[in-house]
């Protein structure tokens, strides 16, 4: 006699978190949209833009508005499932035609100005970083090839939203800073992100790979993987803020060693023996790059300076200047080695830690543990590839 049927009870799959774009995406967006309309007297109810990876994305375009000499368009940010405080702002880009044949970018209500060096942005100049500086650039020549154009990106409310970031401690005043280097906004999430580490190491010891190597993003990610190409790929894991759970999950897996590529900025975190990088829970300590800077006989004007800036890449400015990038930077780097392999240590077993510092568009390593690694500002044509 056949039995009756059980109920069976569905399997719910989590719902993926939803992606968003970046502010300067839709900066992007908004300013192409006003271009159009300037060129065309009419209101383009929506547009295609090009993204850095290739792709492209189209966006709908809240609101277009003409007058004798300009036009101005808005695009309301959708950050996806990011708990952003941007989230539903209006990026408004308003066009006018210039005499030449130029680009010119101007921010407005509610975009931060710039106070103070060390963000690679002119002082005195809005705060739009230089990603989506480009990505402005670009969408504004597909609507105008060959003509020059005024744009100036405000954001109603900006001013506001600001006192939600960390604005005013980097000297950004007045507004939100026009951010993003892919247009895309992934959503955050501690414990997920944590997991996903964590979970990266592991595969990557079932791989019986010997070296695991550690970037704190996609661009640095891309710097050591051509650093290192003999390494297979599974062999980089973009650590985000986690360097800590990496390194736990490398001792409980047996790894033999680790490379870490950074920036001066989380690199300056890891050797203030900060494991936890994120922006909002750590805190650049400039002293420790002052006092770097003296120790390897820097200017003493140069090292208060130091002492007394609100991020890392000042220091670095000022390295350069002094050609002091490369000793100063190596010394950094040695210091974060030994913090990695002290934390390995107290998590049960010492792990041998090797280091590359790399210059912000991350093309080139500019100071290492291992000498034969630095590029210089050729970038990654010459020793590339050094076995670690």
């Amino acid at each position: 006699m056949r039995e009756p049927d059980l109920p069976r009870t569905a399997k719910v799959r989590p719902q993926a978190l939803r992606t968003g774009f970046t502010t300067g995406a839709c900066s992007a967006a908004a300013a192409k949209a006003a271009v159009l309309a300037l060129r065309d007297r009419a209101a383009p109810s929506s547009v295609e833009i090009e993204f850095p990876s290739g792709n492209r994305h189209v966006f709908a375009v809240h609101s277009c508005t003409l007058d004798a000499d300009s036009a101005t368009a808005v695009v309301v940010k959708d950050a996806g499932d990011d708990p952003d405080v941007t989230h539903g702002a209006h990026l408004t880009a308003t066009a006018r035609w210039r005499a030449d044949h130029t680009v010119v970018l101007g921010g407005g209500e509610g975009v931060g100005v710039v106070t103070k060096p060390g963000l690679g942005l002119d002082v005195g100049g809005p705060a739009i970083n230089p990603v989506p500086r480009q990505m402005i650039t670009a969408a504004v020549r597909e609507a105008a090839p060959d003509r020059g154009v005024d744009v100036t990106i405000s954001v109603p409310g900006g001013e506001k939203m600001a006192y939600k970031t960390t604005n005013r401690r980097l000297g950004i005043m007045g507004g939100i800073s026009i951010l993003g280097t892919t247009g895309i906004v992934r959503p955050f999430s501690t414990a997920s992100w944590r997991a996903s580490v964590e979970q990266a190491v592991s595969v990557m010891a079932a791989q019986s790979c010997p070296t695991l190597v550690l970037a704190t993003g996609g661009r640095t990610e891309r710097a050591a993987m051509t650093l290192l190409p003999h390494l297979p790929e599974v062999a980089f894991v973009e650590v985000g803020d986690f360097t800590g759970a990496a390194l736990r999950r490398a001792v409980e897996h047996g790894i033999p060693e680790v490379v870490f590529v950074g920036m001066i900025g989380k690199l300056t975190k890891l050797a203030s023996g900060v494991l936890m990088t994120h922006y909002t829970k750590s805190k650049v300590d400039t002293d420790l790059l002052a006092r770097i800077t003296s120790a390897h006989g820097g200017d003493p004007a140069d090292a208060a300076e130091i002492g007394g800036a609100v991020t890392a890449r000042r220091a670095y400015e000022v390295w350069d200047g002094a050609g002091l990038l490369r000793e100063c930077g190596d010394d950094l780097c040695a210091r974060v080695a030994e913090v990695l392999a002290r934390f390995s240590a107290e998590c049960g077993r010492r792990l041998p830690a090797k280091v590359a510092m790399v210059d912000f568009p991350a093309t080139a390593v500019v100071a290492a543990t291992e000498p034969e690694w630095v590029t210089g500002p050729d970038g990654f044509a010459g020793p590339g590839g050094a076995t670690p």
